[in-house]
């Protein structure tokens, strides 16, 4: 009788396992398409497309050493930032980790400017009714390479 209860159990369990995967991967595809949305509307300038893209109490530090603290102060530093340093934004996701279903960890390589500086980022994004979000930023200059 307990093998049978067992077997059933498994047998049960195989469709929910099997679909975990493909919710991983379309969870992690959405996790990278809001970074490459976040760096279309750095681009552009476009404070609105900026805008959408966070939670409300979202905040970020700056490799220049600001923090800035709320949607508000997200959005006019980064207007302010692209204006004095114009060209392109880009982040070349190295690594998402997903800290619970809900909240992710991302790491990249994130260029600014003319293509000069070389930074590292971390987002921080967690899934809202809405959809996924940034709650944070993290940008950093490398001082070396570690293994």
């Amino acid at each position: 009788m307990r093998c049978l209860l067992l077997s059933i159990c498994i047998l049960a369990a195989i469709p929910v396992m099997a679909q975990q995967p493909a919710a991983a991967k379309a969870d992690e595809a959405a996790v990278r398409d809001i970074v490459q949305r976040y760096t279309q509307a750095r681009e552009a300038n476009d404070p609105k497309a900026i805008e959408v893209l966070f939670t409300a109490d979202a905040d970020q530090y700056t490799s220049a050493g600001e923090w800035r603290r709320g949607l508000a102060a997200l959005v006019k530093g980064m207007l302010a930032t692209s204006a004095t340093n114009p060209g392109i934004r880009a982040i070349t996701v190295q690594a998402v980790r997903f800290v619970t279903p809900d909240v992710a960890v991302v790491d990249g390589e994130y260029r600014t400017g003319t293509d000069t500086q070389r930074l590292w980022t971390t987002l921080i994004v967690k899934r809202e009714a809405k959809g996924w979000r940034i709650a944070g930023i993290r940008n950093m200059a490398p001082t070396g390479q570690t293994k």
